[in-house]
């Protein structure tokens, strides 16, 4: 095929991939073969993947094709690509968890949500780029080169599902799989220009990740840690998100599947809605902080919600979400890691895991944790949606994990993502919507976070947001378009 058949194909979302292939305009075998061209053409330039499996993928496609040859249904991801964070467990491709200690390490068995995106008809195309074990809002790691962003290759997707979001950005498939145990969906999913969503805790079950206690650093971040989408659009996401939820022995914090089905066309109803552009100390820089303000305006003018701006009251959460990482991590196994591999890894996660960390450090963020799901829990019982900025700044140059100055102040380097962890802490569902862009063309992302279990209507809200101010069809230098 020539390049515009291959754009052409690629630039089509999960939805119209699986309906086309199972109606047979499209064949999933011409479906792999453009993606994996255009991976081949474009992926130089951004290493959005670490590890491809060409062979692997064209042979899925072509059972996809057998199946519907046959008169059997494939599923409702028939042919559609995926591109799969490497920290989520591959039977037989490598997954490294962006670590020299995984270096070669190669799951015995497939992450739930593999396995059933697999028997849904989706195919695998490999593995994306993330941050050492999630560690890092950036996406960088001391095995691959450092993932760029398709808007502007000189700067960060965001992080750590940043090969997820930079793959799906530049129409490296039109949807790929990311886990977010602080913000690490939506955070790339808003320096990208994409919509990313984490479920409610236990929507969508987990396992072996987080819970598999043979792989230090694998096994970690069980009571924070979801797997999600990062897609173009809503129906993408909400399609995925379709055949991922539902219970599973093997996660002991999954939960029925529950209303989870969105459907275009249920009405919103009028959202009450606690907005906060700062939640009154996060630094948040002026452009993202309008852009931000602008977009909240469109749920109030178009949505009819009701906008207010309440006291949230909250915590400083931020200073101990570490302690809540530690609480759930192999501290010992990780250390003994590190004493084998040294300096070969992040110079990040060495520094977390050298944190003499005490009893009373980890015991004070579980009540420092308690109290932030107590006043959530009071400003749901009168608001619908929480909505604040994603994070507190457009992407910034590569090398570094965040800005030392925003909106003139000095800040650490993880205060730009200050915004996310509420959702983890709480375990309630979130969604990060592109909101627009700044002057010089890097995308801002709008962060809603739903009340406990209401994921259906959060995706509701974030399609009708959706139809009130589209965004699919603006696309980075590096993401073709329409």
């Amino acid at each position: 095929m020539n390049a515009a058949e291959r754009d052409e194909i690629c630039d089509l979302t999960a939805t119209e991939t699986a309906a086309g292939v199972r109606s047979g305009d499209l064949s999933p075998i011409e479906v792999i073969d453009a993606v994996l061209d255009r991976i081949e053409a474009v992926d130089p330039q951004l290493h959005a993947f670490c590890t491809l499996v060409p062979d692997r993928a064209r042979a899925q496609a072509r059972r996809v094709a057998d199946d519907l040859a046959a008169g059997r249904d494939p599923g409702p991801l028939a042919g559609v690509p995926l591109g799969v964070k490497d920290l989520i467990s591959t039977k037989g491709i490598r997954t490294t968890s962006g670590s020299p200690a995984y270096r070669d390490f190669v799951p015995d068995e497939d992450d739930i949500v593999v396995e059933r995106a697999v028997a849904a008809g989706a195919i695998v195309l490999g593995k994306t780029n993330a941050s050492e074990f999630g560690f890092g809002p950036v996406g960088q790691n001391p095995l691959f080169p450092t993932t760029r962003n398709p808007w502007n290759t000189d700067l960060t997707p965001g992080g750590s599902s940043a090969g997820s979001a930079a793959a799906v950005a530049a129409g490296l498939g039109p949807v790929a799989l990311g886990s977010d145990g602080g913000g690490s969906i939506r955070i790339p999913a808003a320096l990208c220009g994409l919509f990313g969503f984490k479920a409610s805790m236990g929507r969508v079950p987990v396992y072996p990740g987080c819970r598999d206690d043979r792989y230090p650093g694998v096994s970690g971040w069980e009571s924070i840690e979801h797997i999600g989408p990062l897609s173009r659009t809503v129906a993408d996401a909400a399609l995925v998100l379709s055949v991922l939820a539902g219970p599973d022995p093997r996660d002991r914090h999954s939960i029925p599947c529950g209303d989870v089905k969105w459907t275009a066309r249920r009405p919103v109803p009028v959202l009450r809605v606690a907005y906060s552009p700062d939640l009154g100390r996060i630094a948040v820089d002026p452009e993202v902080r309008h852009i931000t303000d602008a977009a909240v305006s469109v749920l109030e003018r178009d949505l009819g919600a009701k906008i207010e701006q309440p006291d949230f009251r909250l915590p400083h959460y931020e200073e101990t979400f570490g302690a809540i990482i530690a609480a759930d991590t192999d501290l010992t196994g990780l250390r003994a890691l590190a004493e084998q591999y040294g300096d070969t890894m992040s110079p990040r996660l060495l520094a977390f895991l050298r944190t003499p960390w005490t009893a009373e450090q980890l015991t004070d963020a579980n009540i420092m944790r308690k109290q932030v799901v107590n006043r959530l829990a009071q400003l749901m019982a009168d608001y619908d949606l929480i909505v604040t900025p994603t994070v507190s700044t457009a992407a910034f140059p590569l090398g570094f994990h965040g800005p030392e100055v925003i909106d003139g102040r000095m800040v650490d380097a993880d205060h730009w993502t200050s915004f996310t962890p509420l959702a983890n802490l709480a375990g309630l569902p979130a969604a990060s919507v592109p909101a627009g862009l700044t002057a010089d063309g890097r995308p801002v992302g709008l962060h809603l976070i739903g009340r406990h279990l209401a994921d259906a209507q959060l995706l509701d809200t974030c399609a009708a947001y959706e139809e009130a101010a589209p965004w699919s069809h603006i696309r980075p230098p590096l993401g073709g378009g329409r």
